[in-house]
C-alpha cells in the first residue's frame, strides 16, 4: 500500500518520539574530476520513472501511496508535514501551540497563500476542509479527525483552532498526511482528474496509463521549485523502468529492483543510492478464514520462513518480525517471537490437524516474482502447497483490501507508525484482539511520549506472539539518479516523494 495508504489507515504512534536518523549508503557515485560542476539549469524539466500509478486524483476520496507520492508537498499542502526523516514541521502554518492539557491546538497561518486556481488561502478553508474530513466517514482519514470537538478560526482569521475530546499523541502526525490537506472552500475543480493546491507544483496533465505532468506554480508563497517541470512515467515494469534510465528517457528512477543494479553500476555515471525507509512487506493473513484462524497454522507458516536467506535472495532489506519497524517508536527486535524452525512448524501444523495443506497467495503483479517464488518453496519444505494468485494492483485492492476475499496475501505497507492498523478488527487482516486495542488507545490517549511508546512496544510484541501476519523484511528504497540530478529525495520513510528541491543541469 500501501504499498500503500492504499492498503493503510493511518495509526501514528507518539509525536514527539526520538527523531530518526537517516543512513544512506551510495553504492556508486557520479565521478569526480578538475572541472567545475555545472550550474542547475532552473529552466530544467527532469523526467522521472515511478512504478505505482493512481487509480484516480481524488486525494480526498481515494486511497493510494501512489497518490501522495505524487501529489501530497509537491500539488497539496495542509498545515504541518513530515520531513523526509519522519520530523512534523510548519507548513501552511508558521507554527504551532499547544494546550497544557493536550486538548487545544493553535496554527497561525501564513500570509499571501495562493490556490493554483488563484483564489487566496484564508482560515475559513482550513476550517472547510477539516471539518469535511472529521464529519464526514466517506472522506480518507476520517478516522484520524475524528476525534476533533471543535475548529474555528482565531480572532481576525489569522489562523485556526482545533479543540480534540481527548489527548491524542497521533494528531499533529494525522495532520501532516491526506487527512490534513486543505482545499479551497467552494473551489469545482474535478478532483479526480485534477488538482487545485497550493504547493510548489501545479497539475498540468494527467495522461492515464501513462504519467503526470507538474510545472512549476511560479505564485508559490515559498521557495520556488528548483526545476520548471517534473514529468512523471508510470513504468510498472521493472526492466522497462531501468531500461528508460539507460537509455537517456528518463533521469530520476525508484524504486529499482536489487537484481536490476549490476546493469545501472556498469552502465556509466549513475548515481545509485540505498535509503533506509519503514516499508513493510508483510504476509498477511485472513485471521478469519480457516485454517487460519488457527494461531497454530499462522505460527507454522512463519517459521517455515527463514527471513535472511530471503533478504539475501531479494537482494535488499533488513529482517522485521514484529509490526514495528526499526525506525518507527515503539520498535523492539522479535526475532525471538518467530526464528527459522521448519520441524517444530510440521509439529504445530499436525497438532492443528492441517497436514497437507493447500493455500492461494494474492500478490499485486508489481512485485518481484523472486519473493513469492521463496514462500513456495519454504512452504514446500513443510508441505504446504502454495498456489501464487498474480493479480493487477486495482484487483488487488478490491479483492484482497476491501473485501477481504483471501486466504494469504503479499503487500508493501509503506506507511510509517501504522501498527494502530492491528488494533482493527475491520481492518484487511481481520485480526481482532481486545488486548490489543486497548493498549493501542492507551498508547495515543498517553500524555507522556515515553509511557506512549512503551505501550506501543507491547502492541508489537502482542500482535506478533499472536502471528496476526509476518513481516517478510523492511525494504530499501533503491534510487538510480542520471548526472546532474541533485536533491532528489532517496529515503522512503513518507509515502511521497517531495520534488521541490530537486535540482537538475539538464542532459
Amino acid at each position: 500500500m500501501p504499498l500503500n495508504r492504499s492498503v493503510l489507515r493511518r495509526s501514528a504512534a507518539a509525536l514527539g518520539a526520538t527523531a530518526v536518523a537517516v543512513a544512506l549508503a551510495s553504492c556508486s557515485s557520479a565521478p569526480s574530476g578538475s572541472e567545475p560542476a555545472a550550474e542547475a539549469d532552473p529552466d530544467a524539466a527532469v523526467r522521472v520513472g515511478l512504478v505505482l500509478e493512481p487509480t484516480s486524483l481524488d486525494i480526498r476520496h481515494t486511497s493510494g501511496a501512489a497518490l501522495e507520492q505524487v501529489l501530497v508537498d509537491n500539488v497539496y499542502q495542509g498545515l504541518v508535514t513530515r520531513t523526509p526523516e519522519g520530523e512534523i514541521m510548519p507548513a501552511l502554518a508558521t507554527e504551532w501551540q499547544i494546550s497544557d492539557d493536550g486538548l487545544t491546538y493553535t496554527f497561525p497561518l501564513h500570509e499571501g497563500v495562493e490556490f493554483h486556481g488563484g483564489g487566496e488561502l484564508t482560515a475559513s478553508d482550513v476550517v472547510a476542509s477539516l471539518t469535511e474530513v472529521a464529519q464526514d466517514e466517506t472522506f480518507e482519514g476520517h478516522a484520524e479527525l475524528a476525534g476533533i470537538e471543535g475548529i474555528a478560526e482565531t480572532e481576525g482569521g489569522a489562523g485556526v483552532e482545533i479543540t480534540l475530546a481527548q489527548p491524542d499523541q497521533n494528531f499533529l502526525f494525522s495532520l501532516s498526511g491526506p487527512a490534513g490537506l486543505v482545499f479551497d472552500e467552494g473551489d469545482a475543480t474535478d478532483l479526480k482528474t485534477a488538482a487545485n493546491g497550493t504547493g510548489p507544483f501545479a497539475l498540468d496533465e494527467w495522461r492515464q496509463g501513462d504519467g503526470i505532468t507538474l510545472t512549476r506554480f511560479d505564485g508559490y508563497w515559498g521557495e520556488a521549485a528548483g526545476v520548471a517541470e517534473v514529468d512523471v512515467s508510470y513504468i510498472p515494469d521493472a526492466n522497462a523502468l531501468v531500461n528508460g534510465l539507460l537509455s537517456g528517457e528518463l533521469d530520476a528512477v525508484t524504486p529499482v529492483q536489487a537484481d536490476l543494479l549490476p546493469q545501472v553500476e556498469g552502465a556509466g555515471d549513475f548515481e545509485v543510492v540505498r535509503g533506509r525507509t519503514t516499508d513493510k512487506y508483510v504476509l498477511g493473513f485472513n485471521n478469519t478464514a480457516a485454517p487460519l484462524d488457527d494461531v497454530r497454522v499462522r505460527e507454522a507458516l512463519r517459521l517455515a520462513i527463514d527471513h535472511d536467506a530471503l533478504v539475501e535472495t531479494i537482494g535488499q532489506g533488513v529482517t522485521q518480525y514484529g509490526p514495528i519497524p526499526e525506525l518507527d517508536p515503539g520498535y523492539e527486535d522479535l526475532s525471538d517471537v518467530a526464528p527459522f524452525d521448519p520441524e517444530r512448524a510440521e509439529e504445530l501444523l499436525s497438532e492443528a490437524g492441517a497436514s497437507g495443506l493447500s493455500l492461494t497467495l494474492t500478490v499485486p503483479n508489481v512485485y518481484p516474482t523472486s519473493l513469492s517464488n521463496f514462500l513456495v518453496s519454504a512452504f514446500q519444505d513443510i508441505g504446504v502447497e502454495l498456489e501464487v494468485d498474480s493479480v493487477e494492483f486495482s484487483a488487488w485492492l478490491n479483492d484482497v483490501y476491501t473485501n477481504g476475499d483471501y486466504e494469504l496475501s503479499i503487500v508493501n505497507h509503506v506507511e510509517p507508525r501504522d501498527v494502530g492498523n492491528f488494533a482493527d478488527p475491520d481492518y484487511y487482516f481481520h485480526y481482532d484482539s481486545d488486548t490489543v486495542q486497548q493498549l493501542y488507545a492507551e498508547a495515543m490517549a498517553a500524555t507522556d511520549v515515553e509511557e506512549s511508546n512503551v505501550l506501543l512496544a507491547e502492541v508489537g510484541r502482542q500482535v506478533s506472539e499472536d502471528h496476526a501476519a509476518d513481516w517478510l523484511y523492511t525494504a530499501e528504497q533503491i534510487t538510480a539518479l542520471a548526472p546532474g540530478v541533485a536533491g532528489f529525495p532517496v529515503d522512503s520513510l513518507n509515502a511521497r516523494l517531495p520534488l521541490a528541491g530537486v535540482t537538475y543541469t539538464g542532459p
